[in-house]
């Protein structure tokens, strides 16, 4: 039997009181993110078959956010209610909002593999307008403690729900929500104003 809303909700929230918190969050506006996550890569969202062709390789950071605007948001799994229903669409109704500001990419990423990733991305018909890649050991959100622990909903190691402004790998601008379970600091709008 599915848990209720409210108790997922009240789940989420219980886990938002110390690790939710910025103040203990390495990443910061001014984090240079390619010394903080070094020789870290992201796997774009892909089929196997395409992983197998490639080789299974991956991206580094440096091809994403090296010389370039890019607008990245984390949340904390694929195919979940809040990310589905609420966090990617505020992305997805807005890109040409981005695109007019001169933003080079507009990533959604997630500790998930780029297979699931790839899936999600396809049944969200999000993939013209957003990039969406996996963190598959959680290596790049570790690196900037953006991680949380979603156990009680059956999600264990998570990405929390975080949104920011990236401008040659530094952080201008970087939003975490306190409650993961919601979509209010991290909408694509609350970003986009501070371009």
């Amino acid at each position: 039997m599915p848990m209720a809303p409210a108790l997922v909700k009240r789940a989420m929230k219980s886990l938002c009181g110390i690790t939710a918190s910025s103040s203990f969050h390495k990443a910061v506006p001014g984090t240079d993110i390619l010394t903080a996550a070094p020789n870290v890569s992201l796997q774009k969202a892909c089929t196997w078959d395409q992983a197998v062709a490639s080789q299974f390789s991956a991206t580094p950071l440096k091809d994403i956010f090296k010389d370039k605007k890019v607008v990245i948001f984390g949340i904390p799994g694929a195919f979940t209610g809040v990310c589905s229903e609420e966090h990617v669409p505020t992305y997805t109704d807005n890109i040409d909002k981005f695109k007019a500001k001169g933003i080079d990419s507009v990533i959604c990423v997630a500790i998930n593999d780029p297979y699931t990733m790839n899936e999600w991305a396809e049944k969200m018909q999000a993939k013209d307008a957003i990039e969406f890649y996996g963190d598959f050991d959680g290596s790049f959100h570790r690196s900037l403690k953006l991680v949380t622990d979603l156990s009680h909903v059956l999600l264990g190691t998570r990405s929390e729900r975080w949104s920011a402004y990236v401008v040659d790998g530094n952080i201008k601008v970087l939003y975490v929500e306190e409650d993961p379970s919601i979509v209010t600091v991290s909408a694509a709008q609350i970003i986009w104003e501070q371009i």
